[in-house]
């Protein structure tokens, strides 16, 4: 997920999307190489407090326990409610989002991992990245014409870009399924279910078929799984090509992107040339620490990328690519300084 993130970053937020468990461990061990069920690999295990956090969770969502762990954070650990991973009160049904003048709803905050966040925030990101992403993604959406949101979890960049431009269209893909059905729900509500085309598959590498776990078991809808993983129940789910949306949309259209694929965006870009060729559009990514910066340099270097690392404040100069231990996004543009701050988004 984005930035973090967060989690990153995005989702980043343990409900770390970054990747790691909250003890700093990688999230993707040789567990699918040895074919064993992620969910019972020791990162997995300790993700899930050993089978105790959603019940933990559950619990905290009760009302009088929520009011009571309000009161303990609010006295002993004051900074944590800006984390935004604090447990939501279950009765609270969808938060409303804000970004640069426009709102958005995003439904059941008790398991979103993003609308806990946007709960926790006021309607915003409570980490300063993860929130100018948001923003950067908003004032580029607002000149664009298509937008594809590739790993769109609930689909929070979905409802960002159709949000500020209403003549915006979107296709959002998404592999896990009890994710997709609240991404889905997400559009019905937003009421942008005509112009969002959604996409249950991967994006990548066409020849791959991933497995996904029907119902994940844990106490937030998974924002960290990947093809990466092996889920002993999994749900086969097809992979395309970026490239076969080259002609879904009109040459000369401004086009969007944002990827947040836990680590596969290389294989995003190298089946999608044909599509960055001929659309260069702006892109908003995930890259985590562990990514090969210079495999992706040499997909979209000679497509004239220039690659801004997302800072708190602003983007950060152009520069080399190379993963940042803990900044997790980048905005990739062939745009230059003078365009960017025209949009209204900063570089420093």
């Amino acid at each position: 997920m984005m930035g973090q993130r967060t989690t990153t970053r995005g989702g980043r937020l343990g409900e770390d999307a970054s990747g790691t468990d909250p003890t700093g461990t990688p999230a993707l061990p040789g567990a699918a190489a040895a074919g064993v069920d992620y969910r019972r690999t020791a990162v997995g295990r300790r993700r899930s407090w050993y089978g105790a956090k959603r019940h933990v969770k559950r619990v905290l969502g009760w009302r009088l326990p929520n009011l009571a762990m309000r009161g303990a954070v609010r006295v002993a650990a004051p900074r944590l409610r800006a984390t935004g991973r604090l447990p939501v009160p279950a009765a609270v049904p969808e938060v409303v989002g804000r970004v640069d003048g426009a709102e958005y709803a995003m439904l059941s905050p008790a398991r979103c991992v993003v609308a806990k966040e946007l709960y926790w925030g006021d309607g915003r990101r409570p980490h300063p990245a993860d929130d100018l992403a948001v923003q950067l993604f908003a004032r580029a959406a607002r000149s664009a014409g298509a937008m594809f949101d590739i790993g769109a979890y609930t689909g929070l960049f979905t409802l960002v870009g159709t949000a500020v431009n209403p003549d915006l269209r979107a296709h959002a893909f998404e592999i896990v399924p009890e994710v997709f059905h609240t991404l889905f729900d997400n559009c019905v509500r937003n009421r942008v279910l005509h112009r969002t085309t959604l996409h249950h598959v991967g994006v990548g590498d066409p020849d791959t078929l991933v497995r996904m776990p029907a119902r994940s078991g844990d106490s937030a809808l998974p924002c960290f799984y990947s093809s990466a993983l092996t889920f002993a129940d999994g749900v086969p789910v097809g992979v395309v090509a970026l490239d076969d949306f080259t002609d879904h949309v009109a040459r000369g259209t401004r086009v969007l992107l944002k990827v947040d694929v836990e680590g596969t965006e290389d294989a995003v870009f190298a089946h999608g040339q044909d599509f960055l060729a001929a659309h260069r559009p702006d892109i908003l990514c995930e890259v985590l620490p562990e990514a090969d910066g210079r495999r992706l340099r040499a997909l979209l270097e000679p497509l004239g990328y220039r690659f801004h690392l997302v800072g708190e404040r602003a983007l950060a100069p152009a520069g080399q690519l190379d993963p940042h231990a803990r900044f997790r996004d980048w905005f990739f543009t062939t745009r230059d300084t003078g365009e960017l701050e025209l949009l209204g988004i900063p570089v420093s």
